[in-house]
């Protein structure tokens, strides 16, 4: 558990891409993060719509069997999934930690498969197509090559320290504005029985 949250010291000559590929991630996790967290508050304010509306596109696919586990929406697991992204890329940056890398990439190369299986899903059982479902599989596909080409480099090691002064407010905002951005698209988005 140490080695996750002991800063790593850079090598004796660093290059800030490593630490700019991991803002990214972190970046795109938010973005994810967002996607997921505009499905669940539909899930949980708008579903069940009302009776003798057709459901159709990304409705259509949000109630179809495949969209929950259990009693859970997937969009739920989703946004936990991404949420730990987030705080994995903070972590990241700040430590370097070498375990770390190995940890997220069976996670994100899980994601990956997953969200492979579900747009299959979309694609074909169902024949509908949920524009943030598919934000949120190019978010998780991208997490994943981003991962890869961090370790390509040489790993988060080859990067220079990160102030945490400047980063932690940064990483806490824009999840926030992203919470934000999701409440607010539920406003504005053509929902059913509105």
């Amino acid at each position: 558990m140490q080695d996750l949250i002991t800063p790593t010291p850079p090598q004796t000559e660093t290059r800030p891409l490593a630490n700019r590929l991991i803002a990214t991630f972190f970046g795109v996790a938010v973005l994810g993060w967002g996607a997921s967290a505009i499905l669940t508050t539909i899930h949980l304010w708008v579903l069940p719509i009302p009776e003798g509306i057709d459901p159709q596109g990304p409705i259509a696919v949000l109630m179809s069997p495949w969209a929950y586990v259990g009693p859970i929406p997937l969009a739920l697991i989703g946004a936990v999934y991404y949420i730990g992204m987030m705080a994995a890329a903070a972590l990241w940056l700040y430590t370097k930690s070498p375990l770390l890398e190995k940890l997220l990439l069976p996670v994100t190369a899980s994601g990956v498969a997953f969200s492979a299986y579900f747009v299959y899903l979309q694609l074909v059982p169902i024949g509908e197509i949920c524009p943030f479902c598919m934000v949120s599989a190019a978010a998780t596909t991208t997490l994943f090559l981003l991962e890869v080409a961090v370790k390509r480099v040489g790993g988060a090691v080859t990067a220079p320290p990160v102030n945490p002064a400047i980063a932690w407010p940064v990483m806490v905002a824009a999840p926030l504005l992203m919470a934000l951005a999701a409440m607010f698209s539920l406003t504005v988005l053509p929902l059913p029985g509105q």
